[in-house]
């Protein structure tokens, strides 16, 4: 995770945590969002990711940011970041995963998760 965290951080010009905390709100929200069987195969093919989404599980536990692809952009607007910062942080995240657990798993997760694959 740590070499992804970095690539985050010099492509869209972020702090490291800020991206670490990123890519810990978006795994948390795969997690909560994509269909469980393909998510834990991912998980089990990229190593940190589990523990990533279990540093974010409890963000906005109740539900104020609200859910899906909306409540997501709202958090990570909440650490400052605009549009053009989120979407190069998920092309990173989900070129990153495509690596550990290939483009075919990939698919089927953004695949069913509403309106996803138009921000990557």
């Amino acid at each position: 995770m740590e070499d992804l965290i970095t690539r985050i951080a010099t492509d869209a010009g972020i702090e490291p945590g800020i991206a670490k905390k990123s890519v810990e709100m978006i795994l948390a929200f795969l997690r909560k969002e994509g269909p469980k069987d393909e998510v834990d195969a991912l998980f089990a093919a990229v190593p940190g990711s589990s523990e990533a989404a279990d540093a974010a599980a409890g963000e906005d536990a109740d539900g104020a940011m609200g859910g899906g692809l909306m409540g997501l952009a709202a958090r990570l607007t909440g650490l400052g970041l605009g549009m053009g910062e989120m979407q190069t942080i998920g092309r990173q995240v989900f070129a990153y995963v495509r690596e550990k657990a290939g483009d075919e798993r990939v698919g089927q997760i953004v695949s069913a998760i509403p309106g996803l694959g138009q921000f990557l």
